[in-house]
């Protein structure tokens, strides 16, 4: 392999020991450092991959779908290189691989699941070759980061054309991931859901309300919600096409289920999108042609962590920590919470660190109105910019509590609340939020 490739993967692992003895997480240091000591060491591990290379892209549901597509291929034994933590730039994905070799700088992996942030696909791409993209959505993100729609379709575009052998699976309710599909020329399939599973509410906003083939004002049949449903357009025939793997009989509650190719599907998590990160890692397996006898029982033990409806418990507390860092997520947060019938209280942590987008003018895209129902006990606003998150709740006549301390939050709803919590976080508050659950959870205050 070479002493830099070596001496790389060595200071990555040495990195990543000593942060967690700080109890920092340490991947991103740990990549940086690696590709420091080995500019190539992306193309270097993950040539060595002996099978296939799977990249997940996308606005929302990028973490969970490329998790659960690990956890299947790991489920039919196969040894999985995968960015677990959601460290999906550059250096996460150089620290994923790095982090799976051994000390001699040797990869012994079957396959790779890496999930890479849309940006970050211009260095990724051209280093580690995908053969098999999965694309979940595309919505409006950070404006700061990534601008326009347009900026982040424009960006994928071009390195999916350069890697023309790579096969996309896109989401084919999603007009604008559908004709990206379309427009590249890679070869690719779909999945989606046919008919219609929510009422969805008729003021979230919507991105891609116009063709992006001639322009012309698209017209659905049904939302299931944002952008996503049964759409056409009237004047160049643009359309949603029939599913490859179409979801159907789907059912949303205290679990989610659905079937798909006859194969019934159930999952111990809530939300109706996370029926499309199933059908997603599904879709990506049966593309490949990878069979997957032990799916289903993957998905009865699989749970979403890294603040993905992760579940915690202090003192008689059930908490919920979710990860919300956009409008179309936030709504489907907010929609899973309200699956919820008992009596709840909700902490919203909101921070405008340099990875979150210092714009934040994105919360008033959200449909707080919607958290105005009685089994709403209490609302606490947290995080860096809470003031703003409370006169947001105010215009939609919400009071809501304030107090900038996370730790303080949580403390206060454990000792006075309904013992029933919600925690909703955007990017940069999750790894502190959840570091503070697990202490207290773990009786470590």
């Amino acid at each position: 392999m070479g002493f830099r490739c070596t001496a790389a993967v060595l200071a990555a692992k040495l990195t990543g020991f000593f942060c967690r003895l700080t109890g920092r997480q340490g991947v991103t240091l740990s990549g940086k450092i690696a590709l420091k000591i080995c500019p190539d060491l992306l193309e270097r591990l993950s040539g060595q991959v002996r099978n296939k290379i799977f990249v997940t892209c996308g606005t929302n549901g990028k973490t969970t779908t490329n998790n659960m597509l690990a956890s299947a291929l790991e489920a039919e034994g196969y040894q999985v290189v995968c960015n677990h933590t959601g460290s999906n730039m550059l250096n996460g994905v150089a620290a994923a691989f790095a982090l799976s070799a051994g000390w001699n700088g040797r990869l012994k992996a079957d396959y790779a699941a890496i999930e890479v942030d849309e940006a970050s696909t211009k260095y990724v791409f051209p280093a580690i070759k995908p053969d098999y993209m999965v694309m979940t959505n595309l919505f409006r993100d950070q404006l700061d980061r990534y601008g326009e729609i347009d900026i982040t379709m424009n960006i994928l575009e071009e390195m999916i054309r350069k890697v023309p052998e790579m096969k996309l699976i896109v989401n084919a309710d999603d007009a604008l991931s559908e004709y990206l599909a379309e427009d590249s020329g890679n070869s690719f399939a779909t999945y989606g859901i046919s008919n219609p599973v929510l009422k969805t509410a008729t003021n979230e906003i919507r991105e891609g309300r116009f063709c992006k083939r001639c322009g012309e004002r698209l017209r659905y049949r049904f939302y299931h919600y944002s952008q996503l449903g049964d759409y056409s357009c009237p004047k160049c025939g643009f359309k949603r096409p029939v599913p490859d793997y179409d979801g159907y009989d789907v059912s949303v509650g205290d679990t989610i289920s659905f079937s798909v190719e006859k194969c019934r599907l159930t999952a111990n998590y809530k939300g109706f999108y996370n029926v499309y990160n199933v059908l997603a890692a599904y879709a990506a397996l049966r593309t490949a042609g990878i069979p997957i006898p032990h799916f289903k029982k993957m998905l009865r033990s699989f749970h979403p962590e890294n603040g993905r409806m992760e579940q915690f418990t202090y003192r008689g507390t059930r908490i919920t920590l979710n990860l919300a860092k956009n409008p179309a997520g936030f709504n489907q947060n907010i929609s899973a919470v309200m699956q919820d019938a008992s009596p709840k209280d909700i902490v919203i942590v909101i921070n405008d660190n340099a990875q979150d987008g210092r714009d934040i003018s994105w919360l008033w895209d959200v449909d707080f109105d919607a958290l105005g129902e009685e089994s709403i006990k209490s609302i606490t606003v947290s995080g860096i910019r809470c003031q703003d998150m409370r006169l947001r709740m105010k215009y939609v006549g919400i009071r809501a509590d304030l107090e900038p301390d996370v730790e303080k939050a949580v403390r206060k709803k454990a000792a006075d609340g309904v013992k029933n919590l919600y925690v909703l976080v955007n990017y940069t508050a999750l790894f502190d939020t959840r570091n503070i659950l697990k202490r207290l959870e773990e009786g470590k205050e």
